[in-house]
């Protein structure tokens, strides 16, 4: 296992806020990134995301849209579990309807088969969407979030390679996303 960082980006840029994953992860990269840090838009390619996590990595952020409840434009930082990952009835090679669950059940699969190692841990950065209707474009609460979720996407990247920092105003949470 490398000391290897992913950070991810996944969603449906046709889909509202469902782009939030994309974008942030297009201005992370704007931004820069330490030293043995990816940063991938992914968009709805699971399956790819899936098979890349079998070259190696210690940590994945995943960044994406994620309902739970609170107002729109809510950032999440959720530690997601990383032993054996079962997804519901849907089907599990629908490239276009991956979620997290689904992406990190298909690796746990793979990597039984391969010998691959999956990722150490799993992190999700997630925002509450205001809408995940046809369309193009974040909703203002979305939109004016993706600043704060890139701030804090770096502060985990720092934590991963570097020291420690305190998060202020983000909900945390161990539950899977």
């Amino acid at each position: 296992m490398t000391g290897r960082v992913l950070v991810a980006g996944v969603g449906n840029v046709l889909l509202g806020d469902d782009g939030f994953g994309v974008e942030a992860v297009r201005r992370l990269g704007a931004a820069g990134v330490p030293d043995g840090v990816e940063v991938a838009d992914v968009g709805v390619r699971g399956v790819h995301l899936a098979y890349q996590l079998l070259e190696g990595y210690r940590t994945l952020v995943l960044v994406d849209a994620v309902s739970r409840g609170g107002p729109p434009g809510t950032v999440y930082l959720i530690e997601a579990e990383t032993g054996p990952v079962e997804i519901s009835d849907a089907p599990a090679l629908d490239g276009h309807r991956m979620g997290p669950d689904a992406v990190l059940a298909l690796l746990a699969t793979l990597s039984a088969g391969t010998g691959g190692v999956p990722p150490e841990r799993v992190l999700v950065v997630g925002c509450e969407p205001a809408t995940l209707e046809e369309g193009i474009g974040l909703s203002e609460p979305v939109a004016a979030a993706v600043a704060g979720a890139v701030r804090l996407i770096l502060e985990v990247l720092a934590d991963e390679t570097g020291p420690a920092k305190e998060t202020a105003g983000v909900q945390r949470s161990g539950r899977r996303a």
